[in-house]
């Protein structure tokens, strides 16, 4: 019999712990480790930001659905991992810290024979002073009780603006290394939804503030889509919705530092600019969430475990080369921990190779460039891997193969919100194959038959449609085995 522990109830980790849980005969066991009590479909946190969804509408208690499972639920924080265990046993083990109203900060040791690291990101809104909800300037979307707060932000602005005042809305990148493009992307047209259907766009001058260096980026090196024959560009797709929408984009910008009602950045050529606004939703740059990691007899290693990101090292060619010779096979397969065939690391929580945009700096040095994403339909491939990998080893034996994953061999699909509204509604859907572009491969780096972009009405409704699918399945509801990651 053995004992599994999942660190993190994201989409990774909590897809992972159900899959355990379907696949692991009886006997064995299931613990997840989550400071959060709730789940949250985090795509749906816009709607939220916007005014248009309530919190409740993207949560939902996580210990009842475990319970159901026969899952373990410990409400802590992580806070260090001893993979070869400590000066009493041999076992692996992870040191927690509770976060549960009735038991906070009492810390436990528990031991476990496999691993799943799916922790999520860190929010460095620190890495740019005045950045963040927190004691900071601007709002963010980034958890559904941040996304309450943009939404009575953006309510306030909006009743400014009735009353005739002119007022500039800022969304994008908090930081030059910032990941999570696409969100931003999905805000500031929905923000531009809403500004119109209240009857004050013209009054409100509507900017998106971004690291990437070209419009549709997105932090995947962009797309091009081919129909009828003919080949055209994300940037040229997504630049079209910018000027038909009137939203201003300023391009290759890192944040470095916010004051009220300003916003202080350097651009790539070098130059320094501010930008005033009345409203700014701005995101953070990720990182790992800082987890030690010691030996048995107490020595740190966690630099052997972690990248100095914080993210856990896996089964992927860290070998620093020049962008040109970075390949689709730097990138992980299995997700294993380097050195540990007991730990898989998934979701956000592994380190990538690198990045999958061209790496840029400004002329002052300032890296300024998308982080590479690891969210949504590709985490929660990864999460279902790592149980299936898992299972087979507990079932056959340590020999047993790992099931793989690349992101350099798997394809995801997009829809990202440019406006809620069931009649008047509208969503950009995407598809990528692969997720990694594959310059060996493809011309574009991605199969153009399976590489597509389209907006419209439908969209939203395919949105719509995932949201409740989505939450239907999380919530490990009968047949939720059957609904693709």
């Amino acid at each position: 019999m053995a004992d599994v522990v999942v660190l993190g109830a994201g989409v990774s980790g909590h897809t992972a712990a159900l899959h355990l849980s379907r696949l692991l005969p009886p006997g064995n066991t299931v613990t997840v480790v989550s400071p959060n009590s709730q789940w949250n479909w985090i795509p749906s946190n816009i709607w939220v930001g916007v005014g248009k969804m309530a919190k409740k509408q993207v949560v939902f208690p996580l210990a009842p659905v475990y319970r159901k499972r026969g899952i373990r639920f410990v409400q802590a924080k992580a806070t260090a991992i001893r993979p070869r265990g400590d000066e009493t046993s041999e076992r692996p083990a992870v040191d927690v810290e509770y976060t549960a109203p009735d038991k906070a900060r009492q810390t436990e040791r528990i031991r476990y024979d496999y691993l799943v690291n799916a922790t999520g990101p860190q929010l460095r809104f620190h890495a740019t002073p005045g950045l963040g909800p927190d004691g900071g300037h601007t709002v963010s979307v980034c958890t559904a009780d941040h996304a309450v707060e943009a939404a009575a932000a953006l309510r306030d602005t909006i009743e400014r603006l009735k009353a005739g005042q002119s007022q500039t809305l800022v969304v994008g990148m908090g930081h030059g290394t910032c990941t999570c493009e696409g969100a931003a992307f999905e805000y500031v047209f929905n923000v531009d939804h809403e500004l119109r259907e209240a009857g004050v766009r013209d009054r409100a001058r509507l900017v998106f503030l971004t690291n990437e260096a070209e419009l549709g980026d997105f932090g995947v090196d962009g797309m091009v889509f081919e129909e009828r024959g003919f080949q055209t560009t994300s940037e040229l797709w997504a630049g079209s919705l910018f000027r038909e929408r009137d939203v201003q984009a300023i391009l290759g910008a890192h944040v470095s530092r916010v004051e009220p009602g300003v916003v202080h950045y350097e651009t790539l050529d070098g130059a320094s600019h501010t930008l005033d606004f009345d409203f700014a939703m701005l995101l953070p740059p990720f990182g790992g969430v800082q987890l030690k990691a010691f030996d048995r007899d107490g020595a740190d290693i966690t630099e052997h475990l972690f990248a100095p990101s914080g993210f856990m090292k896996v089964d992927a060619d860290y070998t620093p080369k020049p962008y040109e010779e970075w390949r689709a096979e730097d990138w992980p397969k299995t997700y294993q921990a380097v050195g540990y065939d007991n730990i898989w690391a998934v979701g956000i929580a592994f380190a990538p190779p690198h990045q999958i945009s061209r790496p840029r700096k400004s002329a002052n040095g300032t890296a300024i460039a998308p982080s590479p994403p690891r969210t949504g339909m590709p985490s929660g491939v990864m999460g279902k891997v790592a149980a299936m990998s898992i299972a087979d080893r507990i079932k056959h034996g340590t020999s047993a193969p790992n099931h793989e994953a690349s992101m350099a061999a798997m394809g995801a699909a997009c829809v990202a919100s440019v406006g809620e509204g069931l009649r008047t509604g509208s969503a950009a859907a995407m598809t990528m194959m692969p997720v990694v572009p594959d310059y060996q491969r493809f011309p574009t780096g991605r199969d153009l038959a399976d590489t597509r972009g389209e907006v419209g009405l439908a969209g939203h409704w395919v949105k719509l449609m995932l949201h409740y699918l989505f939450l239907y399945k999380a919530k490990a509801l009968p047949g939720w085995q059957l609904i693709p990651e």
